[in-house]
């Protein structure tokens, strides 16, 4: 074989690198329940106030939904290998602090002085929740238009599954082995994921053409006749531009806001709206809470089947009527089994729908596809910050009732995003609509 045939041979493939993907945000994911399972520990023995114990739970989503941005435009100019590695090695970083934090200062030695550095290496072990938006620019890369739907669900969607699990399993840990064994196996866990990504996580063929040195419009017909459809224009700060200008991106962030921000806002609510308004024990609450959690999370799979299938505006319509239609309940209801069948169709329609969204990420801007992906799933991750104020200032205002009334902002978010979801319909070129 010469040399010039071997320098093109691709390495990896589109399946292994969707599970790689996968299997390294499903690890990065996990921070988004870091602090929440355990801030009441924190809480007794440093003193903590109620504001310092909301921020210490919300910091790694924080920086996580953030680096979103900046981290997804990335992909477009390297094909996001690199940048993944690089957010898993800040997030071991920031585990393997913590680990060694608690176990040299926990319990005696943990004082309110030590808060800041909970804060920072709390934020950097969020770093790992922003891989969601390089594997779906890595991923769309990959794979052919007609199977992105269903890809893509399938990474976000058993990805999206973590933070229910150690929502369940740090408690359990912590009970058994202690506060620092948690993180302890946190980070050994980020360490097997990191060197599975490394090993499988490889780039799309064109980006592999490119590191090869091949010319622009070389490494394009090559990749083509590998099968890759999609292809990325210009830098890091162009692809964020050029996707930010472009008015069908914002539709999108909206309806990620609705319910990948509100997966995010109700994975924390929900332990407090079963426990206080419903008087559900402790545990009750946690599985009710992480029920809703991986139920949502697992039916992106079928929700991006669905949406290769009849195509992603149809079917984000179809789940936002559902989720409001759970909302509306969740919002009269005062019977506990209602409020269980709302919950359960507010699941449904959030998961789908945000399979639906990233079926269309590539159809609507396609020579963008990681900065699109950043601005959706970063701004969008940002519900899980908004929403839940407003959901508390309801049972301030109202008392108890509070808790039912305040899921209306669920009701007013879906209504305005079945509205968005339809002018995309009506905008959409009929030559792409699907027979």
């Amino acid at each position: 074989m010469s040399t010039k045939l071997k320098e093109e041979i691709i390495k990896g493939s589109a399946n292994a690198a969707l599970w790689a993907a996968t299997i390294g945000f499903f690890i990065g994911f996990g921070s988004v329940s870091l602090f929440g399972p355990t801030a009441h520990l924190f809480k007794g023995i440093m003193q903590l106030s109620p504001t310092e114990i909301g921020l210490l739970v919300a910091i790694p989503m924080l920086t996580g939904s953030l680096l979103r941005i900046p981290f997804g435009a990335w992909v477009d100019s390297t094909g996001g290998r690199l940048p993944f590695l690089i957010l898993l090695i800040a997030s071991l970083i920031g585990l393997i602090g913590l680990f060694y934090m608690l176990k040299v200062l926990y319990p005696n030695h943990l004082t309110h002085a030590d808060y800041p550095w909970l804060l920072l290496f709390g934020a950097l072990a969020g770093c790992g929740i922003a891989t969601f938006s390089i594997g779906i620019g890595q991923v769309s890369y990959w794979f052919p238009q007609h199977r992105q739907g269903w890809a893509l669900a399938a990474y976000a969607g058993f990805g999206n599954t973590s933070p229910g699990l150690v929502a369940l399993i740090v408690p359990a840990i912590t009970a058994a082995l202690g506060l620092w064994v948690s993180y302890l196996v946190s980070a050994a866990i980020v360490v097997a994921g990191l060197i599975f990504y490394f090993i499988y996580g490889l780039n799309a063929p064109y980006f592999q053409f490119r590191k090869m040195g091949m010319a622009f419009d070389t490494a394009l017909a090559r990749a083509r006749d590998k099968g890759q459809e999609l292809f990325p224009k210009g830098n890091p700060l162009v692809a964020l531009w050029e996707s930010g200008i472009r008015w069908k991106t914002w539709p999108l962030v909206i309806l990620y806001f609705t319910t990948f921000g509100g997966f995010l806002a109700l994975t924390a609510w929900f332990p407090v709206y079963w426990k206080s308004f419903y008087h559900v024990s402790v545990m009750g609450a946690v599985g009710l809470t992480a029920g809703f959690s991986l139920f949502s999370a697992l039916i992106r799979v079928p929700g991006g089947l669905w949406s290769d299938r009849f195509g992603g505006e149809p079917v984000a319509i179809a789940s936002l009527l559902v989720l409001l239609a759970g909302a509306v309940i969740m919002t009269v209801s005062q019977s506990f089994a209602w409020s269980v069948i709302g919950e359960v169709l507010i699941g449904a329609g959030m998961g789908v729908n945000n399979a639906a969204v990233f079926k269309l990420v590539p159809l609507y801007v396609p020579d963008f596809v990681g900065g699109t992906a950043g601005w959706v799933g970063g701004l969008g991750a940002l519900g899980g910050f908004a929403v839940p104020p407003l959901l508390g200032y309801f049972v301030a205002e109202q008392g108890s009732i509070g808790y039912a009334h305040g899921m209306v902002t669920y009701v007013g978010l879906a209504v305005i995003s079945v509205l968005l979801a339809v002018l995309l319909r009506l905008v959409r070129p009929k030559k792409t609509l699907p027979a």
